[in-house]
């Protein structure tokens, strides 16, 4: 099967302080008579730096395929998606398209503030792409979408920030080419809204037409895309399956950018109590990254310098806000001989069941104390992570628990050797 975008070797290069090399003759004759005043200005003439946004990138994607573009700021996505869209061209490389494309990489390009919300719909729908004909046939939906039927004739300037972004958005979501071309084009509007518009990206996908579509709401692309690509400083590191390239996406942000996740844990000023390390697993790997939709479990590894009896220890879970969203305890799970807590190392770990966690970012405090008496040691932050849904939903219907009942967080604590660690 012959793919619909095709990208070959492609590279694009800018030049840091420098304008773009113009191709018409009056042009090239200007800049040749500018460059030696500019090489005065810019210090003897010494070449100017230039940077590469993309390196080699290659790919094809086929016809109905709904792919993802991630990665950090920087990485290269919108230049890809301005080179896909003809705005600019590559350096070097090719890429071919068959179809007509519908670029949507700036929600609102092309209104006017002193014209209507009916002109703004002809006037944009038009520099999208789309014939008057196919405006009139669809402009009854794209203001029911929009929901601005009574201010139609209002100018512009007149709009919420957000009335004219539900506008801009409904016009672009109302395309209809064989190649969409989408960046971050959901993150508008309020919440009701943002949903909205998943759904309708959601429609798009499965009248099978082909979308590349670029965002950082994970748990965005991971349900629309069957196939995502990561993109790192101007390369291709990652391609597979969504909701794998996601979550090696995120492992990888938080090791690279999270010290306290991945560095050994610090020492805490208990004379009783040393905490050795800490992680998270999930599938069998060891990770900062989380699937809301699958069980993991967090395993910490501490040594008592000297018998504590009756202590307990417990895990706290805060969200990214500092509220407190979890606490468990291993006292319950603690009997007779245990409870005396002679020194020695040991290993605890708890089984954290599937769907207890919403997606965002999240910090692990891990102590112990003697109940009702003191705390005998803290350490707050010992593990970052990051819960994102993975959109697979035969996952959640084979870890899925009974509606009401509360879930039951399992504490297992053992001798750094013995063989049930885990």
């Amino acid at each position: 099967m012959r793919p619909v975008i095709h990208v070959e070797h492609i590279g694009k290069r800018y030049r840091i302080g420098t304008r773009d090399t113009s191709t018409s003759l009056r042009d090239a004759i200007v800049e040749r008579a500018r460059a030696p005043f500019r090489a005065l200005r810019d210090g003897n003439g010494k070449s100017s730096e230039s940077i590469w946004a993309l390196k080699d990138i290659s790919f094809d994607v086929f016809a109905g395929e709904v792919v993802g573009i991630i990665g950090r700021n920087g990485a290269g996505k919108s230049t890809l998606l301005k080179i896909l869209s003809r705005i600019t061209k590559p350096t070097k490389g090719k890429v071919n398209l068959i179809g007509r494309v519908g670029s949507l990489l700036e929600v609102g390009t092309g209104f006017h503030s002193e014209l209507t919300g009916r002109e703004n719909i002809f006037l944009n729908g038009a520099i999208l792409g789309m014939t008057k004909r196919e405006i009139e046939r669809k402009f009854d939906e794209i203001v029911a979408f929009a929901e601005t039927e009574q201010f139609l004739d209002t100018p512009l300037k007149h709009y919420s920030s957000g009335m004219a972004v539900r506008l801009a958005f409904a016009v672009a979501a109302h395309l209809e080419p064989e190649i969409m071309i989408i960046d971050e084009v959901l993150a508008v509007g309020d919440l009701g809204f943002q949903k909205k518009c998943l759904g309708k990206m959601g429609e798009v996908a499965r009248a099978g037409r082909t979308i590349l579509f670029v965002s950082h709401d994970l748990s965005a692309v991971n349900s629309l895309c069957e196939r995502t690509i990561l993109l790192h400083d101007g390369e291709i590191i990652r391609t597979g399956p969504s909701n794998e390239v996601s979550a090696y996406y995120l492992d990888s942000t938080n090791k690279l950018y999270s010290s306290i996740t991945w560095a050994p844990v610090p020492e805490g000023n208990s004379d009783e109590v040393k905490l050795l390390s800490a992680m998270l697993v999930q599938r069998g790997v060891t990770t900062t990254a989380i699937d809301c939709r699958l069980p993991f479990s967090i395993t910490f590894e501490y040594e008592n310098l000297k018998a504590v009896p009756n202590s307990r220890f417990f895990l706290m879970l805060r969200n990214a806000r500092g509220e407190v969203v979890l606490t468990t305890s291993d006292y319950d799970s603690l009997t007779g001989e245990a409870i005396n807590r002679r020194s020695g190392k040991f290993v605890s770990k708890i089984n954290v069941p599937a769907d207890l966690l919403k997606a965002g970012s999240y910090f692990v405090t891990i102590a112990a104390d003697i109940k009702n008496q003191r705390i005998v040691f803290a350490e707050n932050d010992v593990l970052q992570f990051e819960v994102f849904e993975s959109g697979d939903d035969t996952l959640a219907e084979r870890h899925k628990r009974p509606g009401l009942i509360a879930p039951v967080l399992e504490w297992e604590t053992s001798p750094r050797d013995s063989p049930h660690q885990g």
